[in-house]
């Protein structure tokens, strides 16, 4: 059964979302504009808005930006997100989908930390559990953090790989000279996921999605794991398409803008 609503209040927060995808104050014109409607249409809402401190105006340049009640709002709404909660839903629909084992992991002290497995049907005979700590350049979950980390905090960081190679999973690859490591990570960002094929474990690929907050900051990533008989390994095959679009979701739910 559809529940009532009320279309006033639906036609108004047209306004609010246009103010925010703007992100910097707007006149009564453009906000109008961008909402689909008039101008004259729009000014009651927005005088509304100013009353109970959803948004408020410049007295000097009339224009509009949000006000203090809807960014005590949002402060609310930041404190009560939980990264892994909002994610686990969004992955185990894509596990399902795919039929393939999706992990999260996060930014520990040691390194790239797992800290929830979606596991498909059949088992994946690799070193990926709860509180595994992924290896910096020989995992997909490691190679898209180094890309977004400082290079003194992965120097850092492989400088401790190196010396708990039985700690880490994956760390008994191959060690990556300067040149390799540069344009792997550079790669990286541009296709906006970590991969391997065969590495560290033959026969099984990974791909790993980052999840953004409203701060822009990396606070979990996305792998999918799978044999390579069942994983499409290309940067825009079976499994990178789905697996950007539910790290975009995510991190949509944590209140990230990606950059226009």
């Amino acid at each position: 059964m559809e529940q009532r609503s009320i279309q006033s209040i639906e036609i108004g927060a047209q306004l609010l979302r246009a103010l925010v995808d703007r992100g910097v104050p707007c006149s009564l014109g453009q906000l109008a504009r961008d909402a689909g409607m008039s101008s004259a249409r729009a000014h009651p809402y927005m005088v509304s808005f100013c009353k109970v401190g959803l948004t408020q105006q410049d007295p000097l340049t009339s224009r509009y930006e949000l006000g203090p009640f809807a960014l005590q709002m949002g402060l609310i709404s930041f404190q009560l997100l939980d990264p892994v909660r909002i994610a686990v839903p969004e992955i185990s629909t894509l596990s399902a989908a795919l039929e393939l084992t999706v992990a999260l992991a996060v930014m520990g002290t040691h390194g790239p930390t797992v800290v929830y497995i979606q596991e498909a049907h059949y088992p994946v005979h690799m070193n990926m559990r709860k509180g595994a700590v992924m290896s910096l350049f020989n995992t997909a979950t490691g190679r898209l953090f180094s890309a977004h980390l400082p290079g003194p905090e992965v120097e850092r960081l492989m400088a401790r790989e190196r010396q708990d190679d039985g700690f880490v999973a994956g760390a008994f690859g191959e060690r990556p000279d300067p040149a390799t490591l540069t344009a792997l990570l550079e790669e990286v960002r541009q296709q906006g996921l970590g991969r391997t094929i065969d590495t560290p474990t033959a026969g099984i690929h990974a791909m790993s999605a980052p999840v953004f907050d409203h701060t822009g900051t990396l606070v979990l990533a996305v792998t999918v794991i799978g044999p390579k008989g069942l994983f499409d390994p290309d940067w825009d095959g079976a499994v990178a398409t789905p697996l950007r679009a539910c790290a975009a979701r995510i991190s949509a739910r944590l209140g990230h803008a990606p950059r226009r």
